[in-house]
Formats: C-alpha cells, sequence, structure tokens
C-alpha cells in the first residue's frame, strides 16, 4: 500500500470486535473502503497524520479492540505487533544476521531460522538495520493473557510451539486426558488425520487399546469446517478421506478427533467407516462442545452453525450415527496446559468473553454468515 509516508504492508491475525465502529466513523467523514476487511480499519488508522506508523504507532493500536497479531512492512523496517491478551500467537526467530516472525515456529524450522522467543501481549516490536527495540504500546493493567485454547487444540501443527508449549505434547496430554474421562470397551484406536493424530496416540497409551491407522488422507485437499457451503464440505470430505478396511472392518473402533463444528463433515466421515465394516463406532472429541461464537478470528461467528448449540450430545450422536459419543470436559482440556487456567481464552466453549462483543459487531458477522 502508498500512502503519504511511503509503502507499507500490513499482516493481521486476528479479528477486531470494534472494526465496524471505526468504519463507519471513517466512512462518516469521506473516507472510501475497498473490501469487507477489518484490516482495512487498520490502514486508515495509518493514513491519518496523528497514527502515522513511524512516529505514533501506540496511538494507532490503542484505538483497536479484539484480537490482532500484526506484521507492519515497510522499506527499512519490520514491526511484530500483539494484542494486549495476546489471543493469537507471535514469535520472534532469528536467521543469520536477521529476524523473522511467524505465527509458529514449525515456519522459522521450515527456513532454518532460530526460535527466539514470543512477542508479548501488548508488546511492539520494531526490526531495522539497527537491530530489537521493543516497547509496551498500553498500560501495564490492560495486558490480560487470554491465550486462544484452539489454537493448541486444532489450529496450530504438532511441531510448533504455541504459548510456551508443544503442540504435539498438549495433545497427547487431551488423549490421555480423554482415556480417563470416557473410556470404552473397544479394539481399535484411530484417528481422524491429521489433527486427531496426537491426542490418538496418548488415548491409545493411556487405555491399553492399540493404536492404528484408520484413515488415508488425501493431502492435496485442504479443511473443510471453513468452508461456508455444506454440500460442499460434504464433497471434499469423500475425496479427503478414504477409510482402511483392513483396519477397522468387524471390530469396534474408538475415533478420535479434535472437534465437531458443524458436524456434516464428521458424518461424512464415519459413514466411511461404516461403509469399511466397523462394528462400533465410538467418538471421542478433545475438547468441548463447541457452543458459542468465536469473535476474535475463527470462522464460526453465528451460534445456529453450531451443531453442538442446538442439540444435546445424545442427539448429536443419533446424528452421526454411531454407537457412543464423549467430548472432553473444559477442566479436563484445561487441565492439560501448563500455563495458568486463567491465562487462556476458551468462550467458544464457555462464552467467557475475554473482550465484550459490540452489538452491532455481533449483528453483522450473523449477517456476513447468511449472505
Amino acid at each position: 500500500m502508498d500512502y503519504y509516508k511511503g509503502k507499507v504492508a500490513v499482516a493481521h491475525n486476528g479479528q477486531l470486535t470494534n472494526a465496524k465502529r471505526l468504519r463507519e466513523e471513517f466512512e462518516a467523514n469521506g473516507s472510501i473502503f475497498h473490501t469487507t476487511s477489518d484490516t482495512e480499519v487498520i490502514v486508515h488508522l495509518m493514513a491519518k497524520p496523528l497514527y502515522m506508523m513511524q512516529n505514533n504507532l501506540s496511538l494507532l493500536l490503542q484505538q483497536l479492540r479484539g484480537s490482532f497479531s500484526l506484521l507492519f512492512l515497510t522499506p527499512d523496517k519490520m514491526v511484530g505487533v500483539r494484542d494486549p491478551h495476546g489471543f493469537r500467537p507471535l514469535a520472534l526467530g532469528k536467521l543469520n544476521t536477521g529476524y523473522v516472525l511467524a505465527s509458529e515456529t514449525c515456519a522459522m524450522d521450515q527456513v532454518g531460522a532460530e526460535y527466539v522467543r514470543d512477542i508479548n501481549p501488548g508488546e511492539a516490536v520494531y526490526l531495522d538495520k539497527d537491530g530489537i527495540r521493543s516497547e509496551y504500546y498500553c498500560p501495564q493493567k490492560q495486558i490480560k493473557p487470554a491465550f486462544c485454547i484452539f489454537e493448541l487444540v486444532y489450529f496450530s501443527r504438532p511441531d510448533s510451539k504455541i504459548y510456551g508449549e508443544s503442540v504435539h505434547l498438549f495433545r497427547k496430554k487431551l488423549g490421555a486426558k480423554l482415556a480417563e474421562e470416557s473410556p470404552v470397551d473397544a479394539d481399535v484406536v484411530i484417528s481422524v488425520p491429521e489433527g486427531g493424530n496426537s491426542a490418538a496416540i496418548g488415548y491409545s497409551h493411556a487405555s491399553g487399546i492399540p493404536f492404528d491407522r484408520g484413515f488415508i488422507r488425501n493431502h492435496y485437499v485442504g479443511r473443510t469446517f471453513i468452508l461456508p457451503e455444506q454440500d460442499r464440505r460434504h464433497r471434499i470430505v469423500e475425496l479427503k478421506l478414504n477409510a482402511l478396511k483392513e483396519t477397522v472392518e468387524g471390530k469396534r473402533v474408538i475415533v478420535i478427533d479434535d472437534s465437531i463444528v458443524r458436524g456434516t463433515t464428521s458424518k461424512s466421515r464415519f459413514g466411511l467407516l461404516r461403509k469399511a465394516g466397523a462394528k462400533e463406532i465410538h467418538v471421542r472429541i478433545s475438547c468441548p462442545p463447541h457452543r458459542y461464537p468465536c469473535y476474535y478470528g475463527i470462522d464460526f461467528q453465528q451460534k445456529g452453525e453450531l451443531i453442538a448449540a442446538n442439540r444435546t450430545v445424545e442427539e448429536i450422536r443419533q446424528f452421526l450415527h454411531v454407537e457412543s459419543l464423549s467430548y472432553l470436559s473444559v477442566n479436563g482440556m484445561m487441565s492439560c496446559t501448563t500455563q495458568p487456567r486463567a491465562h487462556f481464552c476458551n468462550a467458544c466453549f464457555t462464552a467467557d468473553y475475554p473482550v465484550p462483543i459490540e452489538e452491532e459487531t455481533k449483528k453483522l458477522t450473523e449477517k456476513d454468515c447468511k449472505s
């Protein structure tokens, strides 16, 4: 982007909860928006002389509410920013004589960079030819960690460290706790790849039931719960996975998955196992039921699209056509972290939102989901 101080690129991981109000204020003063992205609000703030990046980035950041890990890139400077709650991860790494920023440490491994540390909540880190400069752009009393637990449960790659946690080890602990809370007599434990793999290993070790491959994944098809059309999600599931008959035929199968959001893709997956001859299907989910929308950057913002918001666990089991269904409890999930429970956001499970959601933002996101 070009603006009166030069060129700048902005990357944003998260979602602003006050984007609609800020956008309306800009439009009332003659600003023209070209997208529906809340990131464009940040660009318009930068264009105001008061908030120009080179001198007053702190003033700009203090106008933002919600979740944001930000990267600003100019011809001579890179700036990494994390919101005061640290909803979304952001890590600093060193590569030869330079530095890199990434959401996940596995990205650093891929390019040969060395992980240095996480950017802290409420921190802005400036990287240029003179090295590193760090500042906290908000008062200390505003910094209240609320790391997204779903980053650990689902989004992050198992070979990453997020919020100081090994993702793989965290998910193994989820599986072990799930075996403790929801045991079942069965012949084999399988996972829904790739998200359920680590938890399935943990479940198998804790239960003593052998772990095997039950699905073969087509790696050329992406994630499905983020796709908006139900029919399209169903068709892609058929392309994405194939059940391994030699593992499941005639057996009582425990299927470990990391989540059930809308339920349609899960139903298709378990149908594949039934076609392959599974005698019984027992589903175990390594997180609690998603009953509430997320307004901090995860793409389920409408309560009506969450199957657990509208059905009991027994009703979901019947919908999925499986012999049993259990979710990990909130307490069980939170017991697997190495950091204080109060440092995490689990609003999509509990409705305990760390940052208040403006009513107009709720209405806007619901409208976007329907359109």
